[in-house]
């Protein structure tokens, strides 16, 4: 099995939003809709991951404050980049923003 890096992404306005104007009980349904979907890929999840907050861009000359539009990442086990593809079709990440997510597969060293 491989190994893919999972980004959760969205424009950074669409973040705002869903934090600005989920009520509580929204949010609840959000988090369930979300365990409930990591609980029906458990086997492919190799790290659930989590929510990622500010960003650091660093460079030889030091650190400075950035933004981007990744919310989150997670890493899962698939054959192919087909078939990890196919675990997000019903992923809870498109039902409450405008967002995409990114496969990447992790190269052994």
């Amino acid at each position: 099995m491989k190994k893919f890096l999972v980004l959760y992404k969205a424009p950074m306005e669409e973040f705002t939003k869903a934090m600005q104007t989920m009520k509580p009980e929204d949010q609840e349904a959000s988090k369930k809709e979300w365990m409930d979907w990591m609980t029906k890929n458990k086997p492919t999840l190799a790290d659930m991951g989590a929510p990622v907050g500010k960003t650091k861009i660093v460079t030889k000359a030091g650190a400075t404050d950035g933004h981007n539009d990744i919310g989150g990442y997670s890493v899962v086990q698939a054959d192919n980049a087909d078939d990890a593809a196919k675990i997000f079709a019903d992923s809870p990440h498109f039902t409450r923003m405008n967002g995409t997510i990114e496969l990447s597969e992790i190269m052994a060293m």
